[in-house]
């Protein structure tokens, strides 16, 4: 019984690690669209002599994405609070996965005592037996 509580938190922790990966992942492709956003920001230009309203359709587009990058780094935002909740199960299965292994590795050591003492017994017995024989 032991053994699978055991089996059973160590896959929910790699279904959590896997969760956790996948998050990372989002977070990662959230900075690197807030970077290509800023460096779009940045290269966003107009021809020279260009009229008022290019300019106009500029601050406009550029408004446009500073809004963008506000919901990306809000969403990530979201997201590092979501990691930070999964770290905190994650280390929580992993306890009560080191207590099941302690459990297990407990009743390894009993049931390795209780089988020397019933080898040592049937030893004895075996002994007695001779030493009565004769």
């Amino acid at each position: 019984m032991i053994n699978k509580l055991y089996n059973l938190k160590k896959n929910q922790t790699d279904q959590i690690l896997i969760q956790k990966s996948q998050i990372d992942s989002r977070i990662d492709q959230i900075d690197a669209e807030i970077l290509l956003t800023k460096n779009s920001i940045a290269s966003a230009t107009v021809q020279k002599n260009g009229a008022i309203a290019d300019f106009m359709i500029l601050t406009m587009h550029k408004d446009t994405m500073k809004l963008h990058i506000a919901k990306l780094e809000s969403e990530k935002a979201k997201l590092n609070e979501e990691l930070k909740k999964i770290v905190e199960e994650i280390i929580e299965l992993q306890k009560q996965s080191e207590q099941f292994k302690y459990i297990l590795e407990e009743q390894k050591i009993e049931a390795k005592a209780a089988q020397l003492k019933l080898e040592q017994e049937t030893t004895e017995e075996f002994i007695q037996s001779k030493y009565i024989r004769k």
